[in-house]
């Protein structure tokens, strides 16, 4: 679970997806449906209604090919993408209107079968069309209400930046002098730091400080950023989350996370890590988030920013 992330608005991509055994992508007699308008890359398109049966297998067409780095599986993609049923011309999701591309590691099972597939391969600066059958999108089940049981999908999915998701932090060390704030392991070994929580009462006000500082550029606050963290809580020490023991980094819009998240970052370069300690009118506050964070919790991070999106 992502403890970081506020519960606002979830793409509809990013939904329990089916379990699908699929080939891949192939030819198909069938065209797929015509871009109508809005055919340039970053302009939000209109979709034809598909014609005839749609293709058994997923299919993906380049409308307009990029010049930038090629997308590999684990790369992390930040993507703009209209999604529409293959017999409608009516879209049932699109990140153009919410104004906030969608950004998730490729192959990491966080969409749907068709797009890990699809996306390998790719170059940044792409425009692509896909037709995802049922069983590399939402299968038997559907989506209720918007997409119902064995459903091919249609996407156009413009590709606006591909980043690695490897790394650790580097730079300077920073003294972390004050005894009355937690302590952060400053290992490059990609392994978790330790957190040492000093028994004093928890500060009142949100901590951000570098632990190591590293080169990069400052992160925006509508940056969507690659980080491998780790949370503990204040009192106790006692860890509640760890991408580390997930074994791969996390991405996080900022707009979309908890307070002390989004302004402890900001501002920050990438290829730092910082200690962000979070007082719970900036985290979770009263209601806490149960079972792992308890009411009125002060919490601890030490975070890698490797890089954004």
């Amino acid at each position: 679970m992502r403890r970081v992330a506020a519960a606002l608005v979830v793409p509809l991509l990013l939904l329990t997806a089916a379990c699908g055994d699929g080939k891949g992508s192939s030819a198909s007699s069938t065209p797929l449906p015509a871009v109508t308008a809005g055919a340039k890359f970053g302009e939000k398109p209109t979709v034809a209604k598909g014609s005839g049966n749609p293709p058994g297998n997923l299919v993906v067409n380049t409308l307009s090919r990029g010049n930038g780095p090629t997308v590999h599986k684990d790369d992390f993609v930040s993507v703009n993408y209209l999604g529409q049923l293959w017999n409608s011309d009516q879209p049932f999701d699109n990140s153009y209107d919410r104004g906030q591309p969608l950004g998730i590691q490729v192959g990491a099972g966080q969409v749907i079968k068709g797009w890990d597939q699809a996306l390998v391969g790719q170059k940044v600066g792409s425009r692509i069309e896909m037709s995802i059958p049922p069983d590399l999108g939402y299968g038997a089940q559907g989506q209720p209400p918007t997409i119902p049981a064995n459903s091919t999908l249609v996407f156009v999915v413009d590709i606006l930046k591909s980043t690695s998701g490897s790394g650790t932090a580097k730079g300077a060390v920073q003294p972390q002098n004050d005894a009355s704030l937690p302590k952060v392991g400053t290992n490059t070994d990609g392994k978790a730091p330790s957190i040492d929580v000093p028994k004093t009462s928890a500060p009142k006000s949100l901590v951000a400080n570098y632990v190591i500082e590293g080169n990069g550029p400052a992160v925006k606050s509508s940056d969507t950023v690659i980080v491998q963290y780790k949370g503990v809580l204040w009192d106790g020490g006692k860890q509640f989350d760890s991408s580390y023991d997930r074994g791969q980094p996390a991405s996080f819009a900022l707009n979309q996370v908890v307070k002390g998240w989004a302004e402890g970052l900001t501002g920050k370069k990438v290829g730092s890590r910082v200690l962000i300690v979070i007082p719970p009118d900036l985290g979770y506050g009263s209601q806490g988030n149960p079972p792992t964070i308890p009411a009125n919790a002060t919490l601890v991070f030490s975070v890698d920013i490797i890089g954004t999106l």
